[in-house]
């Protein structure tokens, strides 16, 4: 009797999960209040990505923001890249990019319409895709965004949240153009199955690692932290399973509930 209800909530995840994942989020889940944390190698700079609610829609499809922070530890230093985004059968679409510079410049804003293409839904060693975005900027004038992306390498990424194997690894080459300048940079963007991003590497060579994410600890896939992901991970108990053990030790056991439990709502 446990086991057939254990499999009736384990479907019931799954056609939730399936419902807000299939389109474009096999490697960038945009289920409404994930959150990834992640640290540089020497603990000094960190960047958030959490997928929240808008106000805005656009032709009657309301638009979620995929919110990405970058602060330097014990400073006011802040910068928030803000992405508008809905989904389709093509994958994540973005319609709209507004992007904190500083006190000088302001703020860079694009609304993209049609609606470009940010990350296509069936990702592979070899997919490749670009995105071009005009602006504004203060001080400068006119400026166009071109980010050609390409999936490089499939390889397995250690961080200090754990372990992910296959993850793809993303080389992202921009173009920022203005009347004054061309502008060009490299970044290097990590995605794991079903999970998202674990790491980062900017155009600085500054190294961005995995810290934490509330889907760690949502291991049923649902969007939320419940009772469904407590009785996933007990059904495991003393075993070598790494879906049920959240905190990477090797085993799920009794530290593996008490964060899942301490997690609740998330």
């Amino acid at each position: 009797m446990f086991k057939n209800a254990l499999l009736v909530a384990l479907l019931a995840a799954l056609l939730i999960f399936f419902s807000f994942t299939a389109m474009a989020q096999n490697y960038y889940p945009t289920t409404l209040g994930n959150i990834w944390v992640m640290e540089s190698e020497d603990k000094a700079e960190r960047l958030t990505y959490t997928v929240e609610t808008s106000d805005e829609s656009i032709d009657g499809k309301e638009l979620a923001l995929l919110k990405i922070t970058t602060e330097t530890l014990g400073t006011d230093s802040i910068t928030t890249e803000r992405y508008l985004i809905n989904f389709d059968e093509e994958g994540i679409k973005l319609y709209k990019i507004e992007v904190e510079l500083d006190s000088v410049f302001g703020v860079a804003i694009a609304v993209l319409y049609p609606p470009a293409l940010f990350y296509p839904a069936l990702l592979k060693l070899g997919t490749s895709w670009e995105l071009t975005a005009d602006s504004e900027v203060n001080l400068i004038g006119p400026i166009t965004f071109i980010s050609s992306n390409e999936v490089i390498e499939v390889e397995d990424v250690v961080t200090p949240a754990g372990t992910f194997e296959n993850c793809l690894k993303i080389r992202i080459q921009t173009r920022t153009i203005s009347t004054l300048s061309i502008t060009r940079a490299t970044a290097y963007q990590w995605l794991a199955p079903n999970f998202g991003p674990v790491k980062f590497e900017n155009s600085q060579d500054i190294v961005y690692e995995l810290v934490s994410s509330n889907l760690l600890y949502d291991v049923t896939g649902d969007g939320v932290v419940n009772i469904s992901d407590l009785v996933f991970v007990a059904s495991r108990f003393g075993q070598e399973d790494t879906e049920g053990d959240v905190n990477g030790d090797g085993k799920v056991n009794i530290l593996d509930l008490v964060l899942v439990a301490q997690n609740f709502g998330n």
